[in-house]
């Protein structure tokens, strides 16, 4: 699990940047924060070590009673987006505090961003696992696109789990590793992620520090 800190940010869009020696490098854009700390969790008192993180305004008739005591608790507006950060030690933040970019992040720093991906429905097997399909010659019928045999015979007679068939494709919640921030402006709260992120473009992403080094 990745326990080092991180932020919350939304998917803008996909852009490109032009480093010192002219090359094209594609980044994605995201803002991201300024997150308020909702709680703060310790190993004395939780039994683990987390910060939540709110992002987005909610309004109140879209807010639980819950909710709303949980967000009034730590002296914050309702928020339309919180996530838990799991931390190796206790947070040495406060309720209530507000976060930015600048507080976690520089330029050049390795990523891992999770997001949830774009829903595809449902799809069959070419689509969804690019199989080849079947023989298109004459004799064949209605078989093209199918995903072929699922059986196992009499031992162990069952179609075994995780059998690639067709169904839902998309809407995952995926994590990309080892992508470089290449750039920030702090003043807009943006972040310049070089490749691509799950998502749409209005997406929400959880950003923390690389839990291992790209090769």
């Amino acid at each position: 699990m990745n326990k080092s800190p991180g932020l919350l940010g939304r998917k803008i869009g996909m852009t490109q940047l032009f480093d010192d020696e002219g090359n094209c490098i594609p980044v994605t854009v995201v803002e991201a924060g300024p997150c308020s700390v909702v709680q703060v969790k310790t190993a004395d008192s939780d039994g683990y070590s987390a910060i939540q993180l709110g992002l987005d305004p909610r309004k109140d008739k879209h807010t639980t009673k819950a909710q709303k005591g949980h967000f009034e608790k730590a002296g914050v507006s309702p928020k339309r987006l919180v996530r838990e950060i799991r931390l190796e030690t206790d947070p040495e933040y406060t309720a209530g505090q507000e976060v930015t970019i600048g507080d976690f992040f520089q330029e050049g720093a390795t990523l891992d961003v999770t997001g949830n991906s774009k829903g595809k429905g449902f799809q069959g097997v070419m689509k969804r696992y690019n199989f080849a399909g079947f023989i298109r010659t004459h004799g064949t019928h209605e078989f093209f696109r199918h995903g072929g045999s699922i059986g196992t015979r009499l031992t162990p007679g069952r179609v075994q789990k995780g059998q690639k068939m067709n169904g839902q494709m998309g809407n995952e919640r995926v994590t990309v590793q080892n992508l470089t921030l290449t750039k920030i402006d702090a003043d807009q709260n943006l972040m310049f992620i070089k490749g691509g992120l799950p998502g749409p473009n209005g997406g929400y992403l959880v950003i923390r520090q690389a839990v291992k080094n790209s090769k």
